[in-house]
Parts: structure tokens; C-alpha cells; sequence
């Protein structure tokens, strides 16, 4: 990249102080938007630049915006920094080391839907950085950023967090609002989707923290400007967080559309002790298994390439494996995640899980028959497309593409069991 969008605080010392923001184009576009920019302009221009939500889903961010029910009042913004998937850590850097670019991003936001009140729903664990955005959102009201009448106009802005109390299901967008109204956290039943029936059942529109920071430079330099980086269908910059087995993990701020090779063997400086990269998990726990051949390394990663590999980007966070790792071991990992954080509200994902978890435990102790991988797979199969929501579909990919996509780790398991 030749600048920095996202994670600009690596290269300005103390962004995250209000005066440092507001000396680095901080707020010009918040401005811009409220008094020069109709709602619809606003909208339109994030639509032009291609933005794609950074959550997992990629659906492209202005078109949702575009959906929010123009007949049903009061409107909201709710920001997703519920970031908790095994393997992504991006949201957390923004939000500690570029607040205000973010906080900046739900007010444009708010501004383009007609909402005057935007929520940042943040994971329990996170209660330090609620307590920094808090501090923020105080001295935006105090600098005429935020509040009544904002920049001698009749529009109202406030901004509220609110900590979750640690589920991984509270991620999901329908679950997160439960969870605001104070109720127990688990998925509505969709649809309507939450632009028509939302926060308190009224229209809301749902963005993740990282999407929502890209909002500021589109404003400010245009949709033209935007499209510049990235691919023409993935247009812009993409956090990617690398982890696993790899010599130098972290988050790296790159345009889609960089292959898995320049990330993982370039940015990532290669595979530690000489071992062989075997896998790659594109988008977390959440990820099916990508078997690491020159094909897939070569690949892109933007929304429309990594599909090709029958996989997701996803949040893209890359998890890294290599001829070390055991495959079933992986998976019972995986697994041991999703049941642990199942909600229980729906019988395929709670009930599923529960037998995953147990067939996974016996494979990777050596404890398990051809039978029981066979069990596996059928069980996971069951489960696709008949779960409420994203978490139980999320928990068959490991396990589905594990099985079809190296049988030679799960031979090798029930080895002794078979003889």
C-alpha cells in the first residue's frame, strides 16, 4: 500500500488524541457530508466506491444503507465490534489505535440513514477500549462533533457503547440487537432483515468496525479515489490478519486482490523450522480448508477469487498450517469453539455440535473408526442450510472439507482402531 487508510496510527504518533486526528484530516469528511452532502448524496457516493461489508459476509455496504425503511421511525446505526473469532484481530487495532476515524465513520453513517442515535455494541472483554471510545465520544461533543445542532445545522448525532457480556453469537447481527434490548442473546428469525425490522423493530442498519473506518476517505477524497486500490469487484483496502504458522503474524493492511503468497511468504516472512505450509484457513474457525498447492497460493484474495478454491475470504484472517499440524486435531479444536459458544436456540446447530464435538474427540485420539469419520461427515452434512443462523454453518466447513480434502490425516487416525 502507498499509505495507510485503515491503520494509519502506525505512521502518525498519537492518532488516537483528538487534536492529532483533527490535524490529519480528521472530521473534514463529517463536515463535508452534513453540510454540503444530502443523506442520498452520502449513500450514493459510499455505493459508487464499491465498499463491501469487512464482517465476512462482503455485501456490498452502500446498497445496504440504501435499504433502510424510509416509512418507519426512528432510524439507528449499530457498529459490530464484537470481534471474537478464533483467529481475527483487526477490529481491536482500530478501535485502540484509530478511534476517532472509526467514530467518525458510524457518524457519517448515521447521517446517511437519518439516524440520530448510533450504538457500538463491543465483545465484554473490550471493556478498557469502551471506556477509551467513551472518552472519545465526550470530547467529539465537547469540540461540536457530535451532539444537537451539529455545525450550526439542525441535525443531532449521539453516539452510546454497549458491552456485551462475552458470547461469540452476539456477533450476529440479529443476536447483537437482542442483546442490546437486554435480552437473552440468539438470533431472530429472518426474515424481515434488520433496515426493515431492527433495534427495538425499528429500521437499523448493522456495519463492522472496519467498514465503517474506510467510510471518512470515501467521503473525503471520492468513490474514484477509492476504487484505486483494491480489485474492481473488491475495491479498497483490507486488514488481513495472519496467525498460525507463520514467522511473522499481525495485521496487514493491503489491497484485495494481493495473493496468499505475498501475504504469507512476503508479509508474513514464511513458514518457521523448515516445515512445509500444508493448509490455509482464509476466514478463521469460521473457514473451510484450503489444501496450501501453488493453485491456492497464487490465488487472490478478494470476494470473487477465494470462492474458486471453495472457501470464503470471509474477515480474512488467515490462519496458516503447516506439515506439522494434524488435521483431526484441528478440526476437534474447531469444533470444541462452536459448541461451547452455540446458543442452543435451534436443534441442528445445538444438537450437531454436541455430536461433532464428541466424534472429533475420538478421531483425534486415535480412539475412532473409518466408521466414525464417515458418522462425522454425515452429521455435518445434516446440518447445512437447517440451522438459524451463520454460527452452525460456520461449524461444518473444518470438519466437511477436513474429511474430502485430506483423508489421509483421518487413514491414518483410525489406523489402529481398523486393524
Amino acid at each position: 500500500m502507498a499509505e495507510h487508510i485503515l491503520l494509519r496510527h502506525r505512521v502518525i504518533p498519537g492518532l488516537d488524541q483528538i487534536d492529532t486526528y483533527r490535524q490529519n484530516e480528521g472530521f473534514i469528511a463529517l463536515r463535508k457530508a452534513v453540510t454540503s452532502m444530502d443523506p442520498d448524496d452520502v449513500t450514493n457516493e459510499v455505493k459508487a466506491s464499491g465498499l463491501r461489508g469487512r464482517g465476512g459476509a462482503g455485501f456490498p455496504t452502500g446498497l445496504k444503507w440504501s435499504f433502510i425503511d424510509g416509512n418507519n421511525w426512528p432510524h439507528y446505526v449499530v457498529a459490530n465490534a464484537d470481534e471474537s473469532e478464533p483467529g481475527t484481530f483487526k477490529d481491536r487495532e482500530i478501535l485502540e489505535g484509530n478511534p476517532y476515524q472509526f467514530l467518525e465513520g458510524v457518524a457519517i453513517c448515521c447521517y446517511a440513514v437519518k439516524a440520530n442515535h448510533g450504538y457500538i455494541y463491543l465483545r465484554g472483554e473490550f471493556w478498557p477500549i469502551a471506556q477509551k471510545l467513551d472518552q472519545c465520544i465526550r470530547e467529539m461533543e465537547a469540540a461540536g462533533f457530535l451532539g444537537d445542532k451539529l455545525f450550526g445545522t439542525n441535525i443531532s448525532l449521539h453516539l452510546h457503547t454497549h458491552l456485551g457480556a462475552g458470547a461469540y453469537i452476539c456477533g450476529e447481527e440479529s443476536a447483537m440487537l437482542e442483546s442490546i434490548e437486554g435480552k437473552l442473546g440468539q438470533p431472530r428469525l429472518r426474515p424481515p432483515f434488520p433496515p426493515a425490522v431492527g433495534l427495538y423493530n425499528k429500521p437499523t442498519i448493522v456495519n463492522n468496525v472496519e467498514t465503517l473506518t474506510n467510510v471518512p476517505f470515501i467521503i473525503n477524497r471520492g468513490a474514484t479515489w477509492y476504487r484505486t486500490i483494491g480489485t474492481e469487484k473488491s475495491p479498497g483496502p483490507k486488514i488481513f490478519s495472519l496467525s498460525g504458522c507463520v514467522n511473522r503474524p499481525g495485521n496487514y493492511e493491503l489491497p484485495l486482490g494481493t495473493s496468499f503468497r505475498e501475504l504469507i511468504m512476503d508479509h508474513g516472512r514464511g513458514i518457521p523450522g523448515g516445515h512445509k505450509i500444508k493448509a490455509i484457513m482464509a476466514a478463521g474457525a469460521s473457514s473451510s480448508l484450503i489444501v496450501a498447492n501453488d493453485e491456492a497460493l497464487n490465488t487472490l484474495m478478494d470476494y470473487e477469487s477465494v470462492p474458486k478454491l471453495g472457501a470464503q475470504l470471509g474477515s480474512a484472517s488467515v490462519i496458516v498450517i503447516d506439515d506439522s499440524v494434524d488435521i483431526p486435531w484441528l478440526i476437534n479444536k474447531t469444533i470444541h469453539f462452536f459448541a461451547h459458544e452455540s446458543c442452543g436456540k435451534c436443534t441442528p446447530c445445538r444438537e450437531g455440535t454436541y455430536w461433532m464435538r464428541h466424534l472429533t474427540e475420538r478421531i483425534s485420539t486415535g480412539e475412532a473408526t473409518k466408521n466414525d469419520v464417515e458418522l462425522l461427515h454425515e452429521v455435518a452434512s445434516q446440518m447445512k442450510g437447517k440451522c438459524l443462523c451463520a454460527l452452525g454453518e460456520f461449524s461444518i466447513e473444518a470438519p466437511i472439507s477436513g474429511i474430502e480434502r485430506f483423508p489421509a490425516d483421518f487413514e491414518a487416525a483410525t489406523a489402529k482402531s481398523n486393524a
